[in-house]
């Protein structure tokens, strides 16, 4: 076996001589004096195993302990010098966050299972390699079928530069698109305006939308750049355009067809150069039969229209989102290391209906508030869920085989006669899995 590697944390500068005096086989330490010290020392490493010397004379700081224990890529071990008296006077999210604990006296061989345990630990957690980076595609994360679709049409919208249209529930994301066809298309240098129609008073709108000249009504001290023209050579996004006003329906129609605007108050026609996405949660082809949206609008807009998929149309995604979500949510020093199977389960059974801002507003919720290291279906607020039917067989059978054989295709950078040799099969049965499974090369 290879020589393993562990950083001691050792404020004292007593217990480094004393652990190096055991003469642990295959074991070689590292004794640094502080938490900083630490930090450099592992981010210079592999995955590895932390100890830590608490000490009654000199206290660490508790916010640098809650930075170093928050490393995924290390398992810990706590010693205390004096007794596990010491112990009572950590908070318990510390406490939790430590393979193990062992007090003075030091013993051999109990010390050497301890550190064994943990060591094999670390390499089933890393047995593939560091984490694989969460792939996105125009700043989205999903593979789903749902998905991949999506990302072809905004391949194809990026390249025009006519106006669009997004239809999709609320919580599905139509802001985050409508950002994506702004950055990626040849308008990426210019200004993106968003609008939320709903959000504004119609007494307000036609101001907010033209702008105003100075005078043009009491309180107008000078004059206002309106969101059209303020959006000139880019983007106005206009949410919920389902909620405007049907008299400023007919001013957004001139807007697209004349490219030309009057401040309210003036007299001059500005010229502008802007692309138009509005986005809806309403079905505009009910609300034009309803008389509540203008045709010719609906007409103008829909040049190009996408429909997003709800989150429970691709719930395949839900892990790859859950993951980048805890990350970004996950507050520095917290405890929480990730999702235990049943809560994962739990967020794969749910219905999802606020779609991916439920889910990250879940995961957030439950990150602040989670007494445990791994997120549970009650952190989450889906205990409910997590007692659902359980997935088939046959879905449980696909979904391993998906893993493994996305993990065979990273590992073999895609080449597929290299991944069959890998798992064991032809390359004929392996085209036939990967067809069957929907994965894309």
């Amino acid at each position: 076996m290879g020589e393993r590697k562990g950083v001691l944390v050792d404020p004292g500068g007593r217990i480094g001589a004393d652990l190096l005096a055991l003469e642990l086989p295959r074991w070689r330490f590292q004794v640094v004096d502080s938490l900083a010290a630490a930090q450099k020392a592992l981010s210079q490493a592999m995955p590895q195993i932390g100890l830590i010397v608490f000490d009654r004379k000199r206290p660490l700081p508790t916010d640098e302990l809650e930075a170093l224990l928050a490393r995924h890529d290390t398992e810990w071990l706590a010693l205390f010098e004096e007794g596990f008296e010491a112990a009572a006077r950590l908070p318990s999210r510390l406490l939790r966050s430590f393979h193990d604990f062992h007090s003075s006296p030091f013993d051999r061989d109990r010390l050497e299972v301890m550190l064994g345990h943990a060591w094999g630990k670390l390499q089933l957690l890393h047995q593939n390699g560091p984490p694989v980076a969460i792939e996105a595609s125009y700043g989205m994360v999903g593979q789903s079928a749902p998905m991949r679709q999506l990302y072809r049409k905004i391949a194809k919208i990026v390249a025009v530069d006519a106006p669009v249209l997004i239809g999709g529930e609320s919580g599905s994301g139509k802001e985050l698109v409508a950002r994506a066809i702004h950055r990626y298309s040849g308008r990426a240098d210019g200004p993106f305006i968003a609008m939320n129609c709903g959000g504004i008073s119609p007494s307000l709108i036609h101001s907010e939308l033209f702008g105003y000249e100075r005078g043009a009504f009491t309180g107008a001290s000078q004059r206002k750049v309106g969101n059209i023209e303020a959006a000139s050579c880019g983007v106005l996004f206009l949410d919920e355009i389902g909620d405007l006003p049907l008299e400023m329906q007919s001013s957004l129609l001139r807007v697209l067809q004349d490219r030309t605007i009057t401040r309210v108050g003036g007299t001059e026609r500005v010229q502008v150069d802007v692309r138009v996405i509005a986005a809806t949660h309403v079905d505009l082809v009910r609300a034009v039969a309803e008389g509540r949206f203008r045709e010719d609008l609906l007409y103008r807009l829909n040049v190009v229209g996408l429909k997003l998929p709800a989150l429970r149309e691709r719930v395949e995604d839900i892990p790859l989102l859950a993951q980048q979500m805890f990350e970004e949510c996950r507050s520095k020093g917290s405890p929480v290391r990730g999702f235990s199977s049943a809560a994962m389960s739990a967020l794969m059974a749910h219905s999802w209906p606020g779609n991916v801002r439920e889910l990250r507003n879940r995961i957030h919720h439950a990150l602040v508030m989670s007494d445990h290291r791994l997120l549970t279906p009650e952190d989450l607020g889906l205990a409910e869920a997590a007692s659902a039917e359980p997935p088939t067989l046959e879905a449980l059978r696909a979904s391993v085989e998906r893993e493994l054989i996305e993990t065979s295709l990273k590992k073999c950078r895609n080449n597929v006669s290299a991944t069959a040799r890998q798992l064991g099969v032809s390359r004929v049965t392996l085209y036939r899995m990967i067809d069957r499974l929907k994965i894309v090369l």
